[in-house]
């Protein structure tokens, strides 16, 4: 009998994707470049709001294979993935499985919350990006860009600007300033023409650095 295989990730391209890409290469010149390199885009989901969440808080300051083994070790600890289970863990199992202690008590903090009602998860779907951010950074261990991610990747949001992401000030500089350093302001006057699909171009932009999809 083979071994199971783990199911993997679903693959999820947003309904706005072609919308957008015609958009973009529209009103910027570096889009209409960029995005036919890349054929057919498609963003990576991996399962529910709490998982992902945990999963980027696993992954704080450790390099992703680091990440990935100490995420393997972690998942089979809860009979089932979810917040009650995770509250339910020995904080030396989770130590063991190689999870800091600031990361178990960041960990316990995310299950308290979608425990206790202090998520509004259900109504996230008709909240504004700025709402959810709220919600999130009040989370131990989460902060804006973290946000930033979730909004992206898991809740597929076309207008996030994640002007904190090394990634996006990185490309900008190298595909709009010819590798110049860029402020902010800077990026935040490229990204202009990007509305209302800055997710999108962020995407193509971090695709121009590596080619490899981004997964979160």
């Amino acid at each position: 009998m083979a071994p199971s295989k783990k199911k993997e990730p679903t693959q999820v391209t947003p309904d706005f994707w072609e919308d957008a890409c015609k958009h973009l290469m529209k009103k910027d010149r570096v889009m209409k470049r960029l995005i036919p390199q890349f054929g057919d885009a498609c963003l990576q989901t991996r399962g529910d709001a709490f998982v992902t969440l945990a999963r980027s808080i696993v992954g704080q300051q450790i390099s992703v294979k680091a990440a990935q083994t100490v995420w393997d070790r972690f998942e089979l600890l809860p009979r089932k993935l979810d917040p009650a289970s995770v509250l339910k863990l020995k904080i030396d199992d989770m130590r063991a499985a190689g999870l800091s202690a600031r990361k178990v008590e960041y960990l316990v903090d995310l299950a308290l919350h979608f425990e206790n009602g202090a998520l509004h998860v259900k109504a996230w779907e008709t909240m504004s990006d700025d709402a959810i951010i709220e919600e999130l950074v009040a989370i131990r261990g989460i902060g804006r860009w973290t946000a930033e991610m979730f909004l992206i990747f898991h809740m597929m949001r076309p207008n996030v600007l994640p002007l904190d992401d090394v990634g996006l000030i990185t490309g900008i500089s190298q595909n709009y300033f010819s590798g110049d350093a860029v402020s902010r302001s800077d990026a935040r006057e490229v990204a202009a023409a990007w509305a209302p699909y800055a997710s999108v171009a962020t995407w193509y932009i971090w695709r121009s650095l590596d080619p490899v999809q981004v997964a979160y």
